[in-house]
């Protein structure tokens, strides 16, 4: 395939963990490819008009230190890309919110932006999975402490809350009618009733591990288990759960098939799916990670495919651009 210009909206690449961070192994794969590759920061979108814009640097990477090689500034539109890949981690600010709405401006004829920025602002990571209510555990978003106690005590008196804007386990709690820090729990979660929460049944099965499962445009390419320590509840990697080899199950199958036709709907082609026991917990969408650690436990290269699908949608373009 012709060389692709692939802009990155990334983190200060200068922190990224390269052994595990996802964007590193799409661009080391992109640039194997003889793609250029440019880099970008939240800072450097802006919008000229009615023009979405941008400032980057032409970018080479490698597993050595240091990782990244960074070229001069050049600034101009970001229909000049063929690709723009939206990979700013959480959390979903609102500096991340309204360059949402940059990136919409871009011109879809033109350039293949992924995530769709659309589907980024639409889809709140705790949130999203509500739509699919037959594949998750009892869920409650309120922000009444009373209420969040009733809805313990009718599920056997545990339950787990979340901050809806939270990321990587922050601000996650299990809760239990002998905890005599419930109530205090809940007056820092909710700040006393004015912000919503997310609670959720108690998922025992959280001990044998958290499922994070890479979707690409609604199929499964591979899992990996998130075992969490035992004094913990969250299964997160950087909170230190291991990582464990896991299969995709028909079940795992199941809940893809169910969401990917809104994914696909949505532009959300590439998600990372938290899966405990037998039910979604989480749509991932901003910037989802665990390819490196699939990859490391199974012997694999599911960036390849990321990159595969990547050029396929922007020889569509091409060619939609050529008849034109």
């Amino acid at each position: 395939m012709p060389a692709l210009k692939i802009g990155v909206v990334m983190d200060p690449i200068e922190k990224i963990n390269i052994d595990k961070d996802t964007t590193f192994v799409l661009l080391i794969e992109a640039q194997q490819r003889n793609h250029e590759v440019y880099y970008m920061e939240l800072d450097d979108l802006f919008i000229r008009g009615g023009t979405p814009c941008g400032r980057w640097r032409r970018v080479h990477v490698a597993r050595r230190t240091p990782h990244y090689r960074l070229g001069e500034f050049k600034t101009g539109a970001l229909e000049d890309f063929d690709v723009v890949l939206m990979r700013k981690d959480p959390p979903f600010d609102m500096k991340f919110f309204f360059s949402t709405h940059l990136l919409s401006l871009v011109n879809e004829q033109k350039c293949f932006v992924m995530n769709n920025p659309r589907g980024l602002r639409e889809a709140n990571e705790k949130l999203y999975a509500l739509r699919f209510p037959e594949q998750i555990p009892q869920t409650l978003v309120t922000s009444d402490m009373q209420r969040l106690k009733d809805f313990m005590e009718e599920h056997g008196g545990e339950m787990i809350i979340k901050p809806l804007d939270g990321c990587g386990g922050s601000g996650v709690f299990y809760l239990n009618t002998q905890d005599r820090n419930t109530n205090s729990i809940l007056e820092a979660a909710t700040d006393n009733g004015r912000r919503m929460v997310m609670g959720q049944r108690y998922l025992p099965e959280i001990r044998q591990g958290d499922k994070r499962i890479i979707v690409l445009n609604g199929e499964p390419l591979g899992a990996v288990l998130r075992v969490p320590l035992e004094e913990e509840t969250r299964g997160n990697i950087h909170v230190g759960g291991q990582c464990v080899r896991a299969a995709v199950t028909p079940r795992d199958q199941e809940i893809c098939a169910a969401l990917a036709p809104l994914l696909r709907q949505d532009g959300l082609y590439f998600v990372g799916l938290d899966v405990i026991g037998n039910y979604l917990t989480e749509v991932n969408v901003t910037s989802p990670t665990g390819i490196q650690e699939i990859n490391s436990l199974n012997g694999v290269q599911l960036e390849s495919q990321v990159v595969d699908f990547i050029e396929n949608r922007a020889a569509k373009i091409r060619k939609r651009s050529r008849q034109s």
